[in-house]
């Protein structure tokens, strides 16, 4: 009697861990099966959000085409009312039916900004002296506090007279930056003494004023000319 009743509680306790078993590996199955979509759901909101910005995000150099009609998101470019060097006033509106290379720099900048607008004349001169074609090339600086008209003109004039040179107030000049997405700031500072970092992008604008293509620093005047020439020769 003593034999069968202890069997039949081993057998009992058994079927009871069994279920116990059975019981904490389905907690377990439905903690990692909810850790699993949890983790599936941020990285699924991850790549929407990355390829959001991708979406947004202005190429540089490459060849990257901007067409208008196919950007998803703020559209790059917009109205902005500048002064030359002579003082005159001068919008968006007083570059249509122009090609125009255009290039955001200042004329404090000590070798990657000279570098650029010596490149922007060359492109520029290779294209109107072997195809017979023009852009206007236009610089516009970042750095107004410093550069004046008249500062504006003396450096240009050591690359080449038919650059355009824009400056004017800083509020001006900030908001054509971000309408364009040019990033600038200021740098080891030292009173009136700074730098200032920016992404030094080449913008080939059609005679709409509408961003075709963004150059980087990448290429070379050569490289620069041949592929303007490609989107000039679309039209």
């Amino acid at each position: 009697m003593s034999k069968l009743l202890y069997s039949s509680l081993k057998n009992r306790s058994l079927d009871y861990l069994n279920l116990l078993k059975r019981y904490l590996n389905y907690k377990i199955r439905c903690v990692v099966s909810m850790s699993t979509a949890l983790v599936g759901g941020f990285a699924g909101l991850a790549i929407l959000f990355h390829f959001n910005d991708e979406r947004r995000a202005i190429p540089k150099g490459q060849g990257a085409n901007f067409e208008r009609s196919s950007i998803k998101g703020p559209i790059i470019g917009g109205p902005f009312s500048l002064i030359d060097t002579e003082g005159r006033l001068v919008t968006e509106r007083n570059l249509l039916g122009n090609w125009v290379l255009l290039y955001f720099g200042y004329t404090s900048s000590p070798d990657v900004g000279p570098a650029e607008v010596q490149k922007m004349a060359n492109a520029v001169n290779i294209l109107e002296s072997e195809q017979k074609l023009k852009v206007l090339p236009v610089f516009v600086t970042i750095d107004p506090q410093r550069d004046n008209p008249s500062q504006l003109r003396a450096y240009l004039k050591e690359f080449d007279s038919r650059i355009l040179g824009l400056t004017g107030p800083v509020a001006a000049v900030r908001q054509m930056a971000q309408e364009y997405r040019v990033f600038f700031k200021k740098v080891e500072e030292d009173g009136d003494d700074y730098l200032v970092e920016s992404s030094h992008n080449m913008y080939l604008m059609n005679p709409k004023m509408e961003i075709v293509r963004c150059f980087g620093v990448e290429y070379n005047a050569a490289e620069l000319s041949e592929e303007m020439l490609k989107e000039l020769k679309k039209t």
